[in-house]
């Protein structure tokens, strides 16, 4: 019989936002001291030490420019390879971010970020901020992507209304290598896990900020937490087959209305939000502008909780056939500050 060759690990990687935030530490500590630390070591969001070596050190009168190379470990990432550069400033107080060659500018609403502003995320700018903070100084702290905007123009930005480059990306620093099949395998373990401990009720959510809400709305253990993440339908396919009494989907509003039309993949990259869609479940006086809408999030703020609902119910609608009633199942959906918005 042929043996088959056991898959390797794939290697991780780190997010723009890391990176960037490596760079200012860099350049804000030459600034302070006259010495650039090479390797620069940061704090990641959950409290991981890494380092990172310097590409580029250059010190001048009242500015400091430090850049690293991004390695996104084995994850398909556009930016792989890309120099990441800080070019920073001292201020008396406060924090002031620009964007540089290759970052972009948003002009749109709807995103986390407010029109006009960097295209430098909250996360990013919160470990940037700190790292500030750490070293007891303000800064202007302007990054850059060479070649950013041509880059660009392979991602989602210019339809987002991000103009100009790139975003300065992640909420844990880390780049998770993306693989499909060791994804849903993964996900297959988990519900596995969960049968051979006798749980009733396990949750399938999209992200972080949705399995957090779910799991303490419901007070479940870690283990009933299933890393659905974009495969929805890898989930639900394999409760029909191995159910548990109960499942919740949780997951945030674009990534649920997705759900509620239909889609089992809920990848960015694989299936789009419908505005046309949501506009038909929206009060006549707003379906014009749901249609010219940007993002799921500013359909939201538009319409409001009601059709937060609405998505909810034709979701669970979804769920529920994929399931063939082997489990009980709701939805939930998730406001970006974490809070519970709608749930069918």
């Amino acid at each position: 019989m042929r043996q088959e060759k056991p898959e390797q690990a794939l290697r991780r990687g780190w997010t723009t936002g890391a990176c960037a935030t490596a760079a200012t530490k860099a350049a804000l500590t030459a600034l302070l001291t006259g010495k650039f630390p090479d390797p620069v070591e940061i704090t990641l969001p959950k409290g991981q030490r890494v380092a990172f070596a310097l590409a580029i050190e250059e010190l001048g009168e009242g500015f400091a420019r430090a850049g690293i190379v991004k390695d996104a470990g084995d994850d398909p990432d556009v930016t792989h390879g890309a120099m990441l550069i800080s070019r920073v400033r001292l201020l008396p107080q406060g924090i002031v971010f620009k964007a540089g060659e290759g970052v972009g500018t948003v002009t749109k609403p709807g995103l986390p970020i407010a029109p006009g502003e960097p295209a430098i995320n909250p996360v990013p700018r919160q470990m940037m901020e700190l790292v500030a903070a750490e070293l007891r100084t303000g800064a202007e702290i302007e990054i850059s992507i060479p070649g950013g905007e041509a880059l660009a123009a392979k991602t989602w930005n210019p339809r987002l209304g991000i103009v100009g480059g790139l975003s300065i990306l992640g909420t844990t620093g880390i780049v998770n290598p993306f693989s499909c099949s060791a994804w849903i395998a993964s996900i297959h373990r988990g519900i596995d896990v969960a049968r051979a401990m006798g749980l009733s009720h396990v949750a399938g959510c999209t992200g972080s900020t949705s399995e957090d809400a779910v799991r303490t709305h419901y007070g479940l253990p870690l283990e009933a937490m299933l890393d659905m993440g974009d495969f929805a339908g890898g989930l639900l396919k394999y409760l029909k087959l191995h159910p548990v009494p109960r499942v919740t989907i949780g997951g945030g509003f674009g990534k649920m209305a997705k759900l509620a039309h239909g889609a089992m993949d809920l990848h960015s990259g694989r299936s789009q939000v419908d505005f046309a869609w949501l506009a038909e479940r929206s009060p006549k006086e707003l379906r014009e502008k749901i249609l010219a809408a940007n993002t799921a999030q500013e359909v939201l703020e538009m319409a409001g909780p009601e059709l937060a609902q609405r998505v909810a119910k034709e979701a669970l609608t979804h769920v529920d056939a994929i399931l063939g009633g082997a489990s009980e199942a709701d939805v939930i959906i998730v406001g970006r500050d974490g809070r519970i918005i709608a749930h069918a």
